[in-house]
């Protein structure tokens, strides 16, 4: 199947996400490293996306629906439509549609197939031949899309939904429920999307109300993150196969996010991205701020390297390096980042703190919590009103988001710079609730 490159497509709707249409097309295009004219080209094709992967009742839904401002009614990611269909050609897009449609309603033979799609197929996309149809049914026998009957020649094929077929209505609506909830919960998600669309397109044939969004309402935050799995399953292929990546990054302070590939060589401008290339070793997920990062031993400054996936564009797979190379630069990473919280790489520091019982409740939740994500942290000196936390870990900057979330039921006693961090924070949030006059007089209640 063939690969498409959606890279300035994923960072054309973060930004449209993340700025909420704040900006001009001038502004658009300059933040992204494009022009006016590629800036339009891209929303004409994202909206062509868009409606290929819509029923054809819905054809007509603008893209400005994608993006409500009730936070609950956004049911489905911006991004996620991208990972739908046009990773396709057109016509095997149009092509694997009819197959499956078809293989729905009957068993079929390739030969049938091949009739039914020539028939069906658009005038202006060329006509498939046996050898095209033997291929796209292999390739959805092998994605579970479909399957084989057993029997001899001439084979014949059927869809591969068995089991959604058996369940009962209820069974049907709970299941669905379920995938519900654990697409927005769960990391990765978009296969979870994918299921959960198949599923509510079941519970349509069968005229069953969708129910889920009426029980749960809960919704993931960091819907963005779906736009790295983009880049994912390439990585996780790469650290496998021991291959090393090339891509452009570009930093998180950078005043673009994408660089256009000029042909023109009179309009050629310097990326701000930078061109690295890295034996990639891991990935890790931060549950904190919904960030993806890749782990590696970079190629120039021949040590540990880590790298937001969000600013990764053009990703390419390059050489093999050997299982012995691998090893040690795994070996490696694994030492450096013995003691990150995530996946930082600073000065192994200790860190002791006094965690408060909560008073008058049954279960003490924030002993259970300091033990569940307190990961290789010692619990020491308890009692009943408090109990001592110390961890060692490279550099503080990521576990102060951890303990600023317990409140005042967490006081930092060392390091003394982290504790006068904590003291300076704490100070400035205090004043931003101070009273704009002094005079102001507050109700009993405590309302202003």
């Amino acid at each position: 199947m063939a690969k498409e490159s959606f890279d300035k497509e994923i960072q054309f709707l973060r930004m449209l996400v993340l700025t909420s249409g704040a900006y001009s097309r001038q502004q658009f295009a300059d933040r992204l490293g494009i022009s006016v004219h590629t800036f339009d080209k891209t929303i004409r094709r994202l909206k062509d996306i868009a409606g290929s992967v819509q029923q054809a009742d819905e054809q007509n839904k603008a893209m400005a629906d994608m993006l409500r401002t009730s936070y609950y009614e956004s049911a489905d990611p911006l991004l996620l439509f991208l990972f739908r269909s046009k990773s396709l050609k057109e016509s095997e897009s149009y092509r694997l549609s009819l197959l499956i449609a078809s293989l729905q309603e009957q068993a079929l033979t390739p030969l049938e197939l091949l009739d039914l799609c020539c028939e069906g197929m658009p005038e202006e996309l060329a006509l498939p031949d046996e050898k095209t149809i033997r291929s796209d049914l292999k390739y959805l026998e092998q994605a579970g899309v479909i399957r084989r009957l057993p029997g001899g020649r001439p084979q014949k094929y059927t869809a591969h939904n068995d089991f959604v077929s058996m369940l009962s209505d209820e069974e049907l609506s709970d299941l669905y429920a379920f995938v519900d909830v654990m697409a927005n919960t769960q990391v990765p998600s978009v296969q979870g999307y994918l299921l959960r669309d198949s599923l509510k397109k079941a519970m349509k044939r069968r005229q069953l109300p969708d129910g889920a969004s009426d029980l749960f309402l809960y919704k993931y935050h960091y819907h963005s993150r779906i736009l790295d799995e983009a880049h994912l399953y390439t990585i996780m292929q790469a650290i496998e196969s021991r291959r090393k990546l090339s891509f452009h990054y570009f930093t998180p302070k950078s005043n673009q996010s994408y660089h256009s590939k000029n042909t023109n060589p009179m309009f050629v401008k310097p990326s701000e991205g930078r061109l690295t290339e890295m034996l990639p070793l891991k990935v890790a997920y931060d549950h904190q701020y919904g960030r993806w990062y890749l782990l590696g031993y970079s190629s120039g400054r021949s040590q540990v390297a880590i790298f937001r996936m969000e600013g990764i564009t053009q990703l390419v797979e390059s050489g093999v390096v050997t299982e012995d190379e691998h090893a040690a630069k795994l070996a490696a990473l694994e030492r450096n980042t013995s003691f990150s919280w995530l996946v930082d790489l600073g000065r192994p520091v200790t860190v002791k703190v006094r965690f408060f019982n909560p008073e008058g409740a049954k279960r003490n939740f924030i002993k259970d919590r300091v033990q569940l994500q307190g990961q290789w942290g010692v619990l020491t000196d308890e009692d009943e009103a408090s109990f001592l936390f110390e961890i060692t870990v490279n550099g503080t900057q990521e576990i102060k988001p951890w303990l600023r979330s317990f409140g005042s039921s967490c006081e930092v006693l060392e390091p003394v710079s982290l504790r006068r961090e904590f003291i300076k924070e704490w100070k400035e949030l205090a004043e931003y609730y101070e009273p704009v006059r002094k005079n102001i007089q507050l109700p009993d209640d405590g309302t202003a």
